[in-house]
């Protein structure tokens, strides 16, 4: 598979593609959930709140993988593996970051979705959230863009072109 090149590793990044998270389970079963996540300073950054199934699971085991996926234009992939800490607001300004998740996905870059914004943050912080940062040890990115199949992938596709 061919990797993605780190520049394009960070333009993905900065879009607001829906990530899946797995976290486990008390009997070891892996939990998968769709979540909203925010790359910054080397770290995914997750909100939440004490009542989500999720997040209650990271609490008790911060073990966890994220894989963010997305079709064109821009068709391809990244996962993140390593351990989730949480962050609590009795200890931690966590709304800064929050502020960040609702403009990227809310607003997605355009000032017309200010007021969304704005009403989406001001739910957030009716709710008992908190925030976990995703340390990755292991990151995986491919680029499925140039990606061209195995090589007796190819061989058979050339050989369907090839057929009358």
């Amino acid at each position: 598979m061919p990797r993605m090149k780190p520049e394009d590793v960070e333009l993905f990044l900065s879009q607001p593609h829906v990530g899946v998270l797995a976290t486990l389970r008390r009997d070891g079963m892996p939990y998968t959930v769709p979540v909203w996540w925010l790359w910054k300073d080397g770290a995914v950054w997750l909100t939440g709140t004490y009542s989500r199934v999720w997040c209650k699971q990271l609490l008790r085991d911060g073990r966890a993988s994220l894989c963010i996926e997305s079709g064109p234009p821009f068709t391809g992939h990244v996962e993140f593996d390593g351990t989730c800490t949480a962050y609590e607001p009795t200890d931690f300004d966590i709304w800064p970051i929050s502020r960040e998740l609702a403009e990227k996905y809310v607003g997605r870059g355009d000032p017309a979705n200010a007021a969304a914004v704005d009403a989406f943050f001001a739910n957030m912080q009716t709710e008992p959230r908190l925030l976990f940062k995703l340390t990755p040890s292991v990151t995986r990115a491919i680029d499925m863009r140039v990606y061209r199949g195995k090589r007796a992938d190819r061989e058979y596709q050339a050989a369907q072109e090839e057929s009358p």
